[in-house]
């Protein structure tokens, strides 16, 4: 009981009508604005790299008349100036210098070895593979991230999600025979599928690496920690140009022109926003969107003026098998979760 002579205050829903309400995060609005600029920058990133291509006139065959690694160059020196910058103006001095904390610094430059060793090797698939071919096959990397959490933390997937895997699998190589036999390069490339692969599994790995040691550092910006990654992503690219036989020797912008250097801010903005929009999406909604990107890609390479191709209906019935099996694989993991907690409660009471 109060003492005597306090009285209590009343309180109704105007008491507090001014009182701000909590964040939950992003809102429905938010979240759709933000899925779709996730689809268009992994439509736009393969597409605008597959439009800065040109054709040999003595082999017919596409390629990249710059040096491949060029537009990754400029990509890690924008990004590595641009982060200190930031530091710079939001906390002066004193920020800056905790760019170069050895700790972080070393954690994060090993990832930014790995995460160039994958640019390296997007850039040497899509020198034979199209747009669209190269987002197919990078749907693979459910299956990649399924072994390897099977061998690492000793995670399975039922049996419905391993046939769901398979399927995706088979959809790949159905879409990769049906735009290997209406082309006209005469046969799947299949140095493009293994760099692909081997992208993929880098990915992943590197995916795995940034969500551990993000979170270990987390008090740092994000722009700070890309400082750290760019320090051995560019030596890593810079010794990697050495080897191309093109990017010194026939000078380092020869081939450059808009589109390429519309490649450069791709590169540049699929960077930033991967790292910043990964930590405001959910995985469910980023792996559909990587599916859903598949179909922009393809219907932009229809539509565009620069590209060649025509709609064709097994090929665009392929483009949904992939895109229907991977968002059947996403959906599948709560009705396996579910299914689980349901098996556990019932032994549980037997």
């Amino acid at each position: 009981m109060p003492p005597a002579g306090m009285n209590m205050q009343g309180y109704n829903e105007r008491t507090f009508k001014d009182v701000p309400t909590a964040s939950a995060g992003p809102s429905h609005m938010m979240q759709v604005a933000l899925f779709v600029f996730f689809v268009a920058t992994r439509a736009i990133h393969p597409t605008i790299i597959d439009a800065s291509k040109s054709v040999d006139p003595v082999t017919g065959k596409k390629g990249f008349e710059y040096g491949a690694m060029t537009v990754v160059l400029g990509e890690t020196v924008v990004t590595f100036v641009v982060g200190q910058l930031m530091a710079l103006a939001n906390g002066g001095m004193a920020e800056w210098r905790m760019i170069w904390a050895p700790e972080p610094v070393k954690v994060f430059s090993f990832i930014g070895f790995v995460y160039a060793l994958g640019d390296y090797l997007e850039m040497a698939s899509m020198g034979s593979l199209g747009g669209a071919a190269y987002q197919v096959l990078l749907q693979s990397k459910l299956l990649i991230t399924a072994l390897m959490m099977w061998a690492i933390k000793g995670t399975k997937q039922s049996g419905l999600q391993w046939n769901i895997l398979l399927l995706v699998m088979i959809s790949m190589c159905v879409y990769m025979i049906g735009g290997s036999s209406s082309g006209s390069d005469g046969g799947i490339p299949i140095a493009g599928v293994l760099n692909v692969l081997l992208k993929v599994s880098v990915s992943c790995f590197c995916a795995v690496l940034s969500d551990k040691y993000m979170k270990d550092f987390k008090s740092e910006p994000i722009y700070m920690q890309l400082v750290q990654f760019k320090m051995s992503w560019f030596l890593t690219i810079l010794a990697l140009s050495f080897t191309d036989g093109k990017t010194w020797q026939n000078g380092f912008f020869t081939g450059w022109n808009v589109t390429v250097a519309g490649v450069l801010v791709s590169f540049t903005v699929k960077g930033w926003s991967t790292l910043y929009l990964l930590a405001i999406l959910d995985s469910v909604l980023k792996n559909i969107g990587e599916a859903v990107s598949v179909l922009v890609i393809y219907f932009m390479q229809i539509f565009l003026p620069i590209f060649e191709d025509e709609f064709e209906i097994p090929k665009f019935l392929s483009v949904m098998v992939v895109i229907l099996s991977v968002t059947a694989y996403v959906g599948s993991k709560n009705v396996v979760e579910k299914a689980n907690k349901y098996d556990a409660e019932k032994r549980a009471k037997a």
